[in-house]
C-alpha cells in the first residue's frame, strides 16, 4: 500500500456536476445570438474569448460571464440589444446557484476514508474563491475535509505549495480528479500519485492527450477510490 499522508480531490465535475450546467448556458446563448451567426460559429468565438481571457480574468462562472458578453458585442458587431445583454447576465448568475449535489457514491466514499484517519484530506481546486466555497458548503461535504484549498490555476508551484503547506512530499501525495489536464499531468509530472475519474463531458480547454502512467489509476467511478486503500467499513456491503 502507498504511504500517502496527503489526498486532494478537484471539486467540479469530480465531487458534483459543473460542466452540464455550463453547456446548457452556452446552448441557450446561442439561442439569443442565432440573428447574427450559427450556434457553431458563436461557440468556436466564445472559446477564443474565453482562452484570451484567462491570463487576466482566471477561471469561473464571473469570467465566463464577462466573456459572454464580450463575444456576443463582437459576434453581433456591437448591435445586441441591452435587453439581450441582460438575458445573458440572467443566465450567467444561474451558474453561481448550482445545487452542488454530491455525485453517486461521492459522500459514501469520503465517509469511510474520513473514517479511516489514514491521511490529511482536502479539497484543492481552481476558480473563483467565493464561488467555489458556496458550492461546498450547499454540497454538504465540508465537513470530510481538513481544508479547502482554492487557486487561480492548478499549475506545478501551485501543487508544490500545496503539499509544502502540509509537510509532505510529492511521493505522499495522491491527486483525485477528472481534467487529465489539471487534476493529473502535472502531479505525474512531479513525481506524485493520481486517480483520474473521467466525467461524461469535459470543458474544451481541459481537453489534453492521455497516457498511461506507473503512478496514475483510472477508474469509472468514485466509490472505486476505497479499492486504493485497504480501508474496511460497516457500512460496505
Amino acid at each position: 500500500m502507498l504511504n500517502i499522508r496527503l489526498l486532494a480531490f478537484d471539486a467540479d465535475d469530480t465531487l458534483w456536476d459543473c460542466q452540464s450546467y455550463f453547456e446548457s448556458v452556452e446552448k441557450e446563448y446561442c439561442k439569443i445570438l442565432a440573428p447574427f451567426a450559427s450556434e457553431e460559429e458563436v461557440s468556436k468565438a466564445l472559446f477564443a474569448v474565453e482562452t484570451a481571457n484567462m491570463p487576466s480574468l482566471g477561471y469561473g462562472c464571473k469570467a465566463f460571464v464577462l466573456s459572454l458578453i464580450e463575444n456576443a458585442v463582437e459576434v453581433s458587431g456591437g448591435k445586441i440589444s441591452s435587453h439581450d445583454i441582460a438575458r445573458i447576465l440572467d443566465l450567467g448568475k444561474t451558474l453561481l446557484e448550482l445545487p452542488g449535489s454530491p455525485l453517486p457514491g461521492v459522500e459514501r466514499t469520503l465517509a469511510e476514508l474520513k473514517a479511516g484517519n489514514a491521511f490529511k484530506m482536502v479539497v484543492f481546486t481552481k476558480g473563483e474563491l467565493l464561488d467555489q466555497e458556496n458550492k461546498l458548503e450547499r454540497s454538504g461535504l465540508k465537513r470530510y475535509f481538513d481544508d479547502v484549498v482554492i487557486v487561480s490555476d492548478k499549475t506545478p508551484d501551485a501543487y508544490q505549495r500545496l503539499c509544502s503547506r502540509f509537510g509532505v512530499d510529492m511521493h505522499e501525495f495522491m491527486m483525485v480528479g477528472n481534467s487529465f489536464r489539471s487534476d493529473i499531468e502535472p502531479v505525474l509530472k512531479l513525481g506524485g500519485y493520481a486517480i483520474h475519474i473521467p466525467f461524461h463531458t469535459v470543458w474544451q480547454h481541459e481537453v489534453v492527450e492521455e497516457y498511461d502512467h506507473d503512478h496514475l489509476q483510472r477508474i469509472r467511478n468514485f466509490s472505486e477510490i476505497l479499492q486504493n486503500f485497504a480501508l474496511q467499513s460497516r457500512n460496505r456491503p
